[in-house]
């Protein structure tokens, strides 16, 4: 995988798992944030009241190092864990998959329980659409408004997104580009003259 490149899902997408009475209802989401992950459980565990448990796991960020597995109440590493593993395995991020359950009467075991919550995650991922987003840099510049010209041929030759302008004292530029691209346009606008750059921030948009 590229490094300014990352698979996520498009839209939700539901899958259904039964063993031994018990249910299983995975649903799979598009996440960005920690905020979202709590709005989503919360609403699932209102919507589900009458559910045994209600185990969710989270992958967020390009670089993949914010997650977080829960058990809700399964014992320990059993529901959690198995629904985070099918994440990864499949090199998701920005996903957060919430597996509820209704309990049948028989008590799977602990591998029991491992299988069927990586199965119910793993039914979920399988009817979304997985699709690759880029991660871009953005870079905001300034310049004497005669040099225009000059900014604008490089914004035509290079492509980045133009997100904002402005024209006031100086003109103000805000364009957002693929990571791996940004160092070629940072170069290339450094040579107008009276122009000044300010830094980056990281944004991610759809390929």
């Amino acid at each position: 995988m590229n490094e300014d490149t990352y698979k996520t899902i498009a839209a939700p997408a539901e899958g259904i798992y039964t063993e031994k009475r018990s249910k299983f209802i995975a649903t799979a989401l598009p996440v960005r944030t920690v905020a979202d992950v709590k709005a989503y459980v919360e609403s699932y565990q209102k919507k589900y009241y009458d559910a045994r448990h209600v185990c969710y796991a989270y992958m967020l960020g390009a670089e993949r190092k914010e997650f977080r597995a829960n058990d809700n109440g399964e014992p320990s590493g059993t529901a959690g864990k198995p629904i985070l593993g099918q994440i990864n395995s499949n090199e998701l991020t920005d996903v957060l998959i919430i597996v509820v359950r209704y309990f049948g009467g028989i008590k799977l075991g602990t591998s029991g329980l491992i299988v069927a919550y990586r199965t119910a995650a793993a039914e979920a991922l399988a009817a979304a659409t997985v699709i690759e987003k880029t991660v871009d840099e953005t870079v905001t510049v300034f310049f004497e408004y005669p040099f225009m010209n000059d900014v604008m041929r490089i914004v035509k030759e290079e492509g980045p997104t133009l997100l904002s302008q402005g024209y006031d004292t100086d003109c103000t530029m805000s364009l957002s580009i693929r990571r791996s691209l940004m160092p070629r346009l940072k170069e290339r606008l450094a040579k107008v003259e009276t122009l000044r750059i300010q830094e980056e921030t990281e944004t991610l948009k759809h390929k």
